[in-house]
């Protein structure tokens, strides 16, 4: 996970709009929008009014909170393979990004009973 999805999850915590953080930045709207979607790198000047807006730290903007990563590509038709849920005939096929170990773990250890008790 980027900075860019972290601003786009501590913005919609404190419910501001893309446009009050780019108004609190004095930057344009697209600006702040592009750094959301990753589209561009927050200037580094940025970082700590950011904070400041979200109520965070610094590190809370570059934290990897996120363990386990599962999105619904059937809807979007995303064929890129980088994470999701799909049909394929008549089979359920999950992408998945596990970003520690320990989640991996556990997640095979799930997978393995639910296998083990057809």
């Amino acid at each position: 996970m980027g900075i860019g999805t972290n601003l786009k999850r501590l913005r919609n915590k404190t419910k501001l709009s893309q446009q009050e953080i780019a108004d609190r930045l004095n930057i344009d709207r697209v600006t702040y929008i592009n750094w959301e979607n990753e589209t561009f790198d927050v200037k580094s000047q940025y970082i700590p009014k950011l904070a400041e807006i979200l109520d965070v730290e610094i590190s809370d903007l570059f934290k990897d909170d996120q363990k386990i990563q599962v999105t619904n590509n059937i809807e979007n038709k995303d064929k890129t393979g980088a994470g999701g849920v799909g049909v394929q005939k008549g089979k359920v096929i999950i992408n998945m990004i596990i970003t520690d170990e320990s989640s991996a773990i556990k997640f095979s250890e799930q997978l393995e009973k639910l296998i083990n008790q057809k």
